[in-house]
């Protein structure tokens, strides 16, 4: 054999692998850039207002509302760690919750108290037309409401969308701040706050790591294998206020594909889980699900989870993709899965600084 076949072979497969780079960066951007055009509207001044509030263990609290558009003011809060252990700018970790959950709920506040003893920054917010947010305070009474009407006035994405860009809008206020470390900002969601998580990761950098539990899956493949009921369970009340209005059987498969182009545009194709997953490597990205679970049947999430391989395999980043099915486990998360998306980002995004001193 000449000598020089492998160093060709292995030129070869280099000068092929940035190729694959430089592929994945094209259409990553196209698609991002086509997310973004769905979501964004003209941009308002944050116009941030912190309060305190009692400190929880200890560790001080703030209610913080901040203008995502000029429609929507969003109430959130932060949860700070202790400054006597944890120095200089801090990594951040967001948690978002579930349809019908509020940022108070206790796996919400579980999380983000798990984080700031860990020595970051939490951030919990509600997402649109769930908890302060609405009159009732709780439910999702209000989210279904807008549902149906933005199927019927074709204005707005209350379903997912309109959610991730208030996070983003979440991140310009917090990489404003002296205390956040902005290159180290983590996102991690529940069921709906799942699909966001993953759905704002793969459209804003700025997000250096994330955890999706039981949310990551693909629509495409629900809808072609009849595992789309579960999901749609999740909204019954809007998705039959809204096939009542198109004068349409509600248990049709093509409503279902009628009913998300128009308030969900692109979820069952180019902003499905196998497409949007590959924008988010070389992140790290830690994804959760049950083997049981009917809103996020295996299959689906399987697909999307692999969908990313390549991605990062080309980026050299394999481990950084990791997928962990729970066994026995229909939509639920298990505690010792929060605990280990806490140790997912503190071997991700902490530094000398996150440590006690």
């Amino acid at each position: 054999m000449n000598p020089a076949t492998p160093i060709r072979r292995l030129a070869a497969a280099a000068a092929f692998a940035l190729l694959a780079l430089v592929a994945h960066a094209d259409t990553a951007g196209e698609t991002r850039a086509a997310y973004i055009a769905v979501i964004d509207r003209p941009r308002v001044p944050l116009n941030p207002q912190l309060e305190p509030r009692p400190a929880v263990e200890g560790l001080a609290k703030f209610h913080l509302w901040f203008q995502s558009d000029a429609r929507e003011r969003v109430p959130g809060y932060l949860l700070l760690p202790d400054p006597a252990k944890f120095k200089g700018p801090r990594p951040v970790i967001i948690a978002l919750h579930g349809t019908g959950g509020t940022k108070d709920n206790a796996e919400i506040t579980g999380i983000v108290l798990k984080a700031a003893r860990a020595g970051f920054i939490g951030v919990a917010i509600d997402g649109r037309f769930h908890g302060e947010r609405t009159a009732e305070g709780h439910g999702a009474k209000a989210y279904n409401e807008a549902i149906a009407r933005a199927f019927e006035t074709g204005e707005g994405h209350p379903f997912y969308y309109d959610t991730t860009y208030d996070v983003m809008r979440l991140v310009d206020y917090l990489v404003t701040r002296k205390d956040v470390d902005a290159a180290r900002i983590g996102l991690t969601g529940i069921s709906k706050g799942g699909i966001e998580t993953w759905l704002t990761t793969a459209a804003d950098p700025r997000i250096a790591a994330a955890v999706a539990y039981i949310g990551v899956q693909s629509f495409k493949w629900a809808l072609e294998n009849g595992q789309w009921k579960a999901r749609i369970a999740t909204i019954q009340d809007g998705f039959d206020a809204a096939a009542a209005k198109a004068g349409k059987p509600a248990g049709s498969v093509d409503f279902v594909r009628e009913f998300y182009a128009r308030v969900v545009p692109g979820i069952d194709g180019r902003f499905d889980g196998p497409a949007m997953l590959p924008l988010i490597a070389p992140r790290p990205l830690l994804v959760v699900n049950g083997d049981s679970d009917a809103n996020t049947p295996i299959a689906g999430v399987r697909l999307a989870v692999n969908a990313a391989r390549p991605a990062y395999s080309a980026a050299h980043a394999d481990d950084d993709l990791r997928l962990v099915i729970e066994e026995n486990t229909p939509h639920r998360v298990n505690p010792e899965q929060i605990d280990a998306g806490i140790a997912w980002f503190a071997a991700h995004l902490a530094t000398e600084s996150t440590k006690t001193r």
